[in-house]
């Protein structure tokens, strides 16, 4: 393969699938009006806490009867606090099919212990089947796989009666994805993936029934940073804005910031619109390349955010999985080197292969710009690995 070295390079190169770029247009201005040096239990820093939670609420039109808080270490945490809450109350099916979903089953399995646990395995780049889930059952399911850039098909994909709880890891696809919130009964995420926001915080929303479930107490002990229930029941104050652990009002600031620019561009319906436009361009420029495909074969569990590719070129199919990740840190490296694209490269549990976020705070116009310096450095690259 061939491929001139294109002339026009994005004007945001950055394409990282977590902590993803920020918003366009902005700067560290829009944390001057940070509440620092004061207490974040304060009047003024509960408002700020409280604010954001009430606008992610009205962003993502979550229930009026749920409960969201703010909690600590990002979406991870928030995913690790609901499972040691909850699981081990009833039976439980963990859909297993990129590194964290596999992360959440293996903690069930081998840290948690739990006796009646069924996982639901499929390789990259594909889903379980979901006939398979038994949703009398608690259900585990991560909504996007961020590394495998697989998704749930469709809202109808989660039955609207089922008897035990949904418990949803929504990080890549909250603000970006349809979350059918009549269906579920706990859903998490951070600010740093669809809103580009800053790290380490995480968010949880609890249906009814899901508080109800936590009021009927732990099965285990539970570190403070995973209580989210005290004597009374339900610890209410967590979703004012009274937070387990202190949080960073940088990051609040910025998560603020991100929350506003959401709502001034359109609110959900244009952030689901921006996410699958930077989709439909990746799709018509592999539909062209005979050298690159998706790594989720079935276009309708095709992720609109974490877009992961494969190579799929016959010498470089032949190699072996250390040889493959030489290849792909050459070319990504061929990308930064050039200012044209960085942190390209697939997670690295993930098939060796290239992974673009595409999310709301990126522009169609960067997306667009990058996909010839993908070309470009495939060739480069093909000229250094390919076997005659």
């Amino acid at each position: 393969m061939t491929a001139a070295k294109p002339s026009h390079r994005p004007q945001r190169p950055y394409f990282s699938s977590g902590p993803c770029v920020k918003r366009p247009g902005w700067t560290p201005e829009v944390l001057k009006g940070a509440f620092l040096g004061r207490s974040h239990r304060a009047a003024e820093g509960r408002a700020r806490l409280n604010e954001v939670i009430t606008r992610s609420i009205a962003l993502l039109g979550v229930p009026e009867d749920w409960q969201v808080g703010i909690v600590p270490a990002s979406d991870t945490g928030a995913v690790e606090m609901i499972l040691w809450a909850l699981a081990g109350q009833r039976g439980m099916d963990v859909l297993s099919f990129e590194s964290f979903s596999g992360t959440w089953a293996q903690d069930l399995k081998d840290i948690l212990k739990l006796e009646d646990l069924r996982v639901l395995e499929a390789p990259y780049g594909e889903l379980p089947d979901m006939a398979q889930i038994d949703w009398s059952r608690d259900v585990v399911l991560t909504w996007n796989g961020t590394t495998s850039g697989v998704c749930i098909p469709s809202v109808e994909s989660v039955p609207a009666q089922h008897d035990g709880l949904v418990i949803c890891d929504a990080t890549s696809a909250a603000f970006a994805m349809d979350l059918p919130w009549d269906r579920l009964d706990v859903v998490t995420w951070s600010w740093q993936k669809a809103l580009g926001g800053e790290a380490a915080h995480g968010m949880v929303a609890l249906s009814p029934k899901a508080v109800k479930r936590l009021e009927e107490g732990s099965q285990r002990p539970l570190p403070k940073i995973f209580r989210l229930t005290n004597k009374k029941g339900l610890n209410e104050a967590i979703f004012r804005g009274d937070t387990i652990n202190t949080p960073s009002m940088l990051c609040v600031e910025d998560a603020l910031d991100s929350l506003r620019w959401a709502e001034s561009v359109g609110g959900l319906e244009a952030l689901k619109a921006r996410s699958r436009r930077n989709l439909s361009i990746v799709e018509n420029w592999v539909a062209k390349r005979d050298w690159v495909a998706f790594l989720s074969e079935a276009k309708e569990t095709r992720s609109c955010t974490s877009i992961c590719l494969k190579i799929t070129a016959p010498w470089f199919e032949a190699l072996d999985d250390a040889a493959r990740s030489k290849v792909i840190k050459a070319m990504t490296g061929l990308l930064e080197e050039e200012k044209a694209g960085y942190d390209l490269a697939g997670y690295r549990d993930a098939p060796a292969g290239l992974r673009i976020w595409g999310g709301a705070t990126v522009e169609a116009e960067d997306i667009e710009a990058l996909l010839p310096w993908l070309d470009w450095a495939f060739a480069r690259t093909e000229e250094k690995f390919a076997t005659p």
